[in-house]
């Protein structure tokens, strides 16, 4: 990956909206050769781009750049977004560049909690401009497996659940590819979960439970807990009623896994149609997991609270764990009505 060649200084700016600006007929010496970053917020006119170009040392001159652009007409075609521009650049290549839209990257991954691949890669494409089929075709755990010993269990799957939710910053690099995206996500997994001792839980688990836990069967259902759990203070919960219904060999019945499956909310009939990622009709866990799990969710699925409840009803500011689906089936039909 190679890292971006500057010379001289590399500035990252944004500035806000303007419509207007000064456009003194102050002169400044430009040193020629520098790439400069600028990002030109929407709503900005062409004065407030001059006044930005001015100020990180783009041009020499506002009042000329903008006679360049009065010349061009080119003051309604000047588009936001992020620009990589060289300093001493002439104008009429400047103005070409900013009419024909951006051409630099912001160089920011923000991957929320809970997020699918797909949605990982729809995020990698809208935000670094790397094709989302490219992305998912090289997010397979057999590409990375010699480098990332904990994808062992993967097998020939995808990277769902170990892409780690984090906010990346690639600034500074240019040429970037799916493999290097990827590869720092995993890195950021690998150092996330550093302090996990998965062989020690996974003993636990299996003396307390009697279920026998892999390290990718807790990201599983970390990946579960996730999409569940309403919120922090519920995951050590949830986790607990995941596994005494593994324990006792009932099945997890999770919406989380059909809306994975199906890409949209479960229907009553949906419940009745058996698929591998189906937990009402399929015991045990769905094949893979179903989204990238925080910490928080990992932590919970590696430390189960000790609880006796198989059940959970969570929505909005309420929740109940019960033992019985009688406990169950009352604690709903009690909550509070919105």
């Amino acid at each position: 990956m190679a890292a971006l060649a500057v010379v001289g200084l590399a500035v990252f700016v944004v500035v806000p909206a303007l419509t207007g600006g000064s456009q003194g007929d102050a002169t400044q010496e430009v040193v020629p050769g520098n790439q400069v970053t600028i990002t030109i917020p929407e709503g900005s006119g062409a004065a407030a781009v001059a006044d930005l170009l001015f100020d990180n040392g783009v041009i020499a001159n506002k009042s000329e750049f903008l006679a360049q652009v009065r010349r061009t007409e080119a003051e309604s075609s000047l588009k936001p977004g992020a620009y990589s521009l060289t300093t001493g650049t002439d104008l009429t290549s400047i103005i070409e560049l900013l009419t024909a839209g951006p051409n630099a990257s912001t160089a920011q991954l923000v991957i929320p909690e809970g997020y699918t691949l797909a949605q990982i890669a729809a995020t990698v494409e809208e935000s670094l401009g790397i094709s989302a089929s490219d992305f998912t075709a090289q997010a397979m755990a057999a590409n990375y497996v010699g480098d990332y010993a904990f994808l062992a269990d993967a097998g020939d799957g995808t990277l769902e659940g170990y892409l780690f939710p984090k906010t990346y910053d690639f600034s500074g690099q240019s040429d970037l590819t799916a493999d290097a995206v990827i590869r720092a996500m995993l890195d950021q997994y690998q150092a996330e979960v550093a302090g996990i001792d998965f062989s020690a839980s996974a003993a636990q688990i299996q003396s307390r439970y009697g279920v026998t836990m892999s390290e990718h069967d807790i990201i599983t259902l970390a990946s579960i807990i996730e999409r569940e759990a309403g919120s922090d203070e519920h995951r050590a919960d949830v986790a607990s009623v995941f596994y005494n219904r593994l324990s006792t060999g009932m099945n997890l019945q999770s919406d989380a896994t059909l809306v994975y499956e199906l890409g949209r909310d479960v229907t009553a009939a949906d419940l009745e149609v058996d698929s591998a990622y189906n937990t009402y009709t399929r015991a045990g866990l769905t094949p893979t997991p179903i989204c990238s799990p925080g910490l928080a969710s990992i932590q919970a699925a590696c430390s189960p609270n000790d609880t006796s409840y198989y059940y959970f009803f969570l929505s909005g500011d309420y929740s109940a764990f019960s033992e019985t689906l009688a406990e169950h089936e009352a604690a709903i039909a009690n909550r509070p009505q919105e």
